[in-house]
């Protein structure tokens, strides 16, 4: 009956003259009583519960309706301030979290671990890289069942599954125990960045993700900043255990504490969440009518994954993950060792993270700025940018003797953080069709995995504490991003001029208002253009 309600408001609404806009709508009752059975369109039986319900068709018809009148901005404004306060800190805080976890075994080498398990050779290299061998092992079934079950809920099982095993490794006695774990804990992290990107794009417009992912990435810089005081912390803890082992326990049990919270406050979708009026989800999917991005679906389309595996676009996402994350395997285990290197002792290596989180920040924060006010159809430009300073970065560490300018090259790396973000905005932005969308991304994080575990290599024991070798192989990674990012570009840009002529030359027409509607890939699209 509420929906009901809402529907004839929207009816009532859509009679009166076109110009009238949102405001009729608005003044109508807002019922906070929702309705599944008209909204949302369910599994049957009791499994159907879990599963992912997609939008009803019900649900669907009143925004189309919703897309042939003008939204008003200062409506659409307030509801998404609304989905700010909502969204943004939830995943700020979960990628905090994500960022601790992965590093936590780089302070514990610090800490002693390499002595207290009697670690030999290249086994810590192996114990950084096992991590990743467990996420590209889950990176494609991970993003499978993302689209089989509510997205925040799956998220927040697997952080949950995060802080247990974290936990569970303050027990190890060995590396083969310890090995297990990592590799586990490798398993349940896949989910995490493809997660972030698909609720990014569910909830905000094309031109609003790359600052949106820039907010929630910006955690990053924090994670390592609070990594660093949580460090220096744990390492003054005077108890029975030794301090490796705090580090797990207590990074661990946050993790838990916070899925809690994740999987009762946050909502897996616009369709149905007690914290909007059903008009303002409405609004919220209506406010994305231009961006070509078809509703979020729980089908899974066998001609969109068949797509995915023949456009060279997926195949450039990967080799992006890989170049940009093989510099990132070999600092974010080795960074802390490097930085003791220049001749700082244990405490004041965890507060040299300090700043290089500050920087990170800052970085990200420029270029989130920057996107904004840049030409249309510069990101690529603006990747290529950020970049630079990480390869100067590595040159500084590689072939220069003081401490100061090691340690300021080592701190500009933290640039490629900023390149990762408006690289993940063109990923959410450049790919139509749910399927082909999660394939997409889960191509970019099979390639940040294989990174990851290629970059740990190439530190060898016999360069420590300067690990000349793999600081070179960083350097020259980014200059290969480069080259990768550029070719997207001249993808992207000779896609749109291709289409762009045949609409012009009338060999193409197609409605925007029904193709906005529909789950078909950015090649099926005739309206959709790539953001380059």
């Amino acid at each position: 009956m509420a929906a009901q309600k809402s529907r004839t408001s929207l009816d009532r609404a859509d009679d009166k003259e076109k110009d009238v806009g949102i405001e009729q709508v608005e003044a109508a009752p807002a019922p906070y009583i929702l309705d599944r059975e008209n909204d949302l369109e369910r599994v049957p039986g009791r499994w159907g519960y879990f599963l992912k319900a997609n939008p009803s068709p019900a649900f669907m018809a009143d925004v189309a309706k919703m897309n042939e009148q003008p939204l008003d901005p200062v409506v659409v404004k307030r509801i998404e301030r609304k989905i700010d306060m909502l969204i943004m800190p939830a995943l700020a805080v979960c990628y905090a979290f994500y960022y601790i976890d992965k590093t936590t075994l780089s302070y514990a080498a610090i800490f002693g671990i390499k002595e207290d398990l009697n670690l030999k050779k290249t086994e810590y290299s192996w114990l950084s890289s096992l991590f990743y061998f467990g996420w590209l092992l889950w990176a494609f079934p991970a993003n499978i069942l993302m689209q089989k079950f509510p997205l925040n809920k799956y998220l927040a099982a697997n952080i949950f599954l995060w802080g247990v095993l974290l936990m569970a490794q303050a027990a190890s006695r060995n590396f083969a125990e310890l090995a297990v774990l990592r590799i586990l804990s490798g398993a349940f992290e896949a989910v995490a960045d493809p997660a972030f990107v698909l609720i990014t794009s569910t909830w905000y417009t094309r031109a609003q993700q790359p600052s949106r992912i820039g907010v929630w990435y910006c955690a990053n810089g924090v994670g390592i900043a609070l990594g660093g005081l949580l460090g220096y912390g744990i390492g003054h803890i005077g108890g029975s255990l030794a301090s490796w082992k705090y580090e797990f326990l207590l990074i661990g049990a946050l993790c838990v504490g916070w899925s809690i919270f994740l999987f009762v406050f946050v909502p897996d979708s616009p369709y149905f969440t007690h914290w909007f009026t059903r008009e303002e989800r409405i609004i919220i999917v209506s406010r994305k009518r231009h961006d070509q991005h078809s509703v979020d679906k729980r089908e899974w389309n066998m001609s969109q994954m068949i797509e995915a595996f023949i456009d060279v676009k997926t195949y450039l996402f990967f080799l992006f993950g890989f170049t940009a994350n093989v510099p990132n395997g070999g600092t974010s285990n080795f960074g802390t060792l490097i930085v003791k290197g220049f001749g700082f002792n244990t405490f004041n290596t965890t507060l040299m993270q300090i700043p290089y989180g500050f920087i990170i920040v800052c970085f990200i924060v420029g270029a989130i700025y920057a996107n904004k006010y840049m030409p249309k159809n510069t990101r690529t430009y603006l990747m290529v940018a950020t970049t630079i300073p990480t390869v100067i970065g590595f040159a500084l560490i590689a072939w220069t003797k003081g401490t100061a300018p090691r340690l300021i090259g080592y701190w500009i790396t933290g640039a490629s953080n900023a390149t990762f973000v408006v690289g993940l905005s063109l990923v959410s932005g450049n790919v139509g069709g749910q399927t082909k969308k999660a394939i997409a991304s889960a191509a970019v994080f099979l390639g940040v995995a294989a990174g990851n575990i290629v970059g740990p290599f190439l530190f060898f024991d016999s360069e420590a504490p300067g690990y000349r070798t793999g600081v070179i192989a960083c350097l020259a990674s980014r200059a290969l991003e480069i080259v990768i990012i550029l070719l997207l570009r001249l993808v992207f840009v000779m896609s749109n001029k291709k289409r762009d002529r045949a609409v012009a030359e009338g060999r193409v027409t197609y409605d925007e208002r029904i193709t906005a509607l529909e789950d078909i890939s950015d090649w099926k699209n005739p309206a959709f253009r790539y953001v380059a």
